[in-house]
């Protein structure tokens, strides 16, 4: 019964997670032929007639529309209308504006849904309450994208403000108003997948009486442009501004106006693109300061790797001619990094623990990596600054299909330590590759579920369903830690082939006192200042662009910067080992990782900086995020670093 409950929860979840995965590469599928098409189709003009498309013959053209309706009816789970999904509308065809959230500007994620303040609702039969079906990416970025009830049709202008509802204010309506127009909320908005903004209100102070009192936007004017039936840009600006009284009466209204323009559809998110900011001269400036580091560094390194090694090679030479001539009662004793060639490949201290963490920060290295070059691919499956929640969805998936490569690692350099079957029999291998497995996730798991509970607590959009919980879970228990265990096994397999150069002597040499310059205290953390100088201007652009509501698009820059790191980072952590063999200390293994992992240090404390000098975040539930975010965030960083200064 034990086998059959276990066989049937497997199977239940191997369909979960197969689905999930499914209904992702599907969506990728189709954007990608949708990608295509719309190069291939949209300036075909034939398509403007009927009788062109009777006449429309199949071609790869054809093919590609064939293969595209075969995935739509696939993926008829996702109930959005064809329109909404090839951005291609005829003439007084309904476009859907979707509302999103609501919430104070300062604070990014203290979001709530639009509806949560006391709008009136359109009162034309459309179901505000309908959410629309949304991807796990969406969800996790914080969307709650639902139907406004508004009444807006392709080309079709308004040529008076049409009144959608009117309300009379309450004492509750009042209180929700006013603090809303108090802490400067603002509104986000879709309009064909096209994001849209305004304020709530603002205040206004009274000359007379020196009060301040809270006025609301009640005029809401669209002014869209399009060509060639699809929309290519969208602005929204407020007006009418009625005060937040008891008993006064707002009528909300909505002017849309529709403008044929020559903009292309192609391009129409470059408008949302800060240029002037992401490629100031400050930002190349950076670069080319942080290429002349790498520079200075590798010839830092070449230095000490020549001369000094070369120096110590002759001193041993000469004690060597010395030995063979009969005089070694003259002979000084070995010192530097030569006396302890016996011990330096003895296993660190707590060998479970920094195999798992070899493995973790490898698989951070390969997700790195894959986010980065995918983003750069943009142009061939679209920006992933234009698809909601794609960043997301794709660091899942580099995060599932690394795990194989954080076990091989981790099993990898586990296993070399246990050469003979007598020693092998008294390593705990599934111990560490269990630690592997779990060493992430629960640490992700644990900062997110207080985040979590925290979003529950006040109600915002940020709160993860329970059904999103269950789909990540199961792609984690039946994709990623099965990869994890083949990655194991496929280390373990791969260092029998290994050996080390020297015998391990069989009793460990006594570590001497350091100096200040061969202790590790001091060693780690001066090692992280150089790795931190080479990229603290790329995280200002990273940090303004995550918490100041800015499009990130610059990803080559970021790969060109993350290549210094790793460079700079092997380079400091070269010469700290060397310093902590001249020092005769053969425990380097921990603080080669330590030189590499103390970046994240340096990284959460320029967090702290940036959060009171840079930000205006106010209370306990955006705090919480801000530092929960910045902990993980530079936690990983330290993993990642800390396996360049090992490897």
């Amino acid at each position: 019964r034990k086998v059959r409950g276990f066989v049937s929860l497997f199977v239940v979840g191997c369909f979960v997670s197969f689905f999930s995965v499914a209904n992702h590469l599907v969506a990728a599928l189709r954007s990608a032929l949708y990608c295509r098409l719309r190069y291939a189709v949209m300036n075909t003009s034939t398509l403007n007639n009927a009788r062109a498309r009777r006449s429309f013959r199949f071609s790869s053209r054809a093919f590609l529309v064939v293969l595209l309706a075969l995935v739509g009816c696939f993926k008829n789970s996702i109930m959005v209308k064809a329109d909404l999904s090839t951005h291609k509308y005829g003439m007084n065809e309904r476009v859907e504006l979707f509302v999103n959230k609501v919430g104070p500007y300062a604070n990014p994620q203290e979001t709530y849904g639009y509806y949560s303040l006391p709008w009136c609702h359109p009162e034309d039969g459309h179901k505000t309450n309908v959410k629309k079906s949304m991807s796990i990416g969406e969800t996790l970025e914080g969307h709650a994208l639902r139907s406004s009830g508004f009444h807006i049709f392709f080309g079709v202008s308004t040529p008076k403000a049409e009144v959608i509802c009117t309300q009379i204010l309450q004492k509750k309506e009042v209180e929700q108003f006013s603090k809303a127009v108090k802490e400067r909320y603002f509104y986000q908005m879709y309009f064909d997948d096209l994001p849209v903004w305004g304020m709530v209100g603002e205040p206004k102070k009274n000359s007379a009486s020196g009060q301040t009192s809270e006025y609301i936007f009640t005029k809401r004017r669209l002014s869209v442009g399009h060509n060639n039936g699809r929309i290519v840009e969208v602005n929204m600006t407020s007006d009418g501004l009625e005060p937040v009284e008891v008993g006064h009466q707002l009528s909300f209204s909505l002017t849309v106006t529709w403008t044929q323009t020559t903009k292309s559809f192609h391009n129409r998110f470059e408008r949302y693109l800060d240029n002037e900011f992401f490629e100031h001269q400050i930002h190349w400036f950076s670069i080319f300061n942080s290429f002349m580091m790498v520079i200075f560094l590798c010839g830092l390194v070449a230095l000490i790797l020549i001369r000094a090694l070369k120096r110590d090679y002759q001193k041993y030479e000469r004690v060597e001619e010395v030995d063979l001539e009969g005089s070694a009662s003259n002979i000084p004793e070995d010192t530097g990094w030569k006396q302890v060639h016996g011990d330096v490949f003895r296993p660190p201290h707590y060998l479970m623990v920094f195999s798992s963490l070899l493995g973790t920060g490898s698989q951070l290295v390969v997700i790195a990596v894959g986010l980065i070059l995918f983003a750069i691919a943009g142009p061939v499956h679209g920006d992933v600054y234009e698809e909601r929640g794609e960043i997301i969805t794709a660091g899942i998936t580099c995060y599932t299909l690394s795990s194989v490569v954080s076990g091989y690692a981790s099993g990898k350099y586990y296993r070399q330590f246990f050469t003979t079957p007598r020693a092998e029999s008294a390593s705990r291998w599934q111990a560490t590759m269990g630690l592997t497995i779990f060493l992430l996730p629960a640490s992700v798991a644990c900062v997110l579920t207080v985040l979590n509970a925290l979003a529950l607590y006040y109600g915002t959009v940020n709160a993860v369903p329970f059904l999103v919980i269950l789909k990540v879970f199961s792609i984690w228990c039946f994709v990623s830690i099965p990869l994890s265990v083949v990655g194991t096994l496929l280390g373990r397999n791969a260092a029998r082939k290994n050996s080390f150069p020297c015998r391990v002597n069989s009793i460990p040499r006594q570590v001497p006192n350091p100096p200040w310059h061969g202790n590790p205290v001091y060693l780690v953390p001066l090692s992280g200042i150089l790795p931190f100088g080479s990229i603290f201007i790329e995280l200002y652009f990273i940090f303004t662009s995550y918490w100041n509501y800015k499009f990130y698009y610059v990803y080559g820059f970021m790969l060109l910067v993350f290549a210094i790191l790793a460079v700079v980072t092997m380079c400091v952590a070269i010469v700290a080992v060397y310093s902590l063999l001249q020092a005769e200390n053969y425990h380097w293994q921990w603080t080669a990782f330590g030189c590499g992992a103390s970046s994240g240090f340096y990284v959460f404390l320029y967090s702290l900086y940036y959060f009171y000098a840079k930000t205006r975040m106010t209370g306990l539930l955006q705090t919480c995020f801000y530092f929960g975010y910045m902990g993980l965030q530079s936690a990983a960083l330290g993993a990642l670093g800390g396996v360049f200064g090992f490897g």
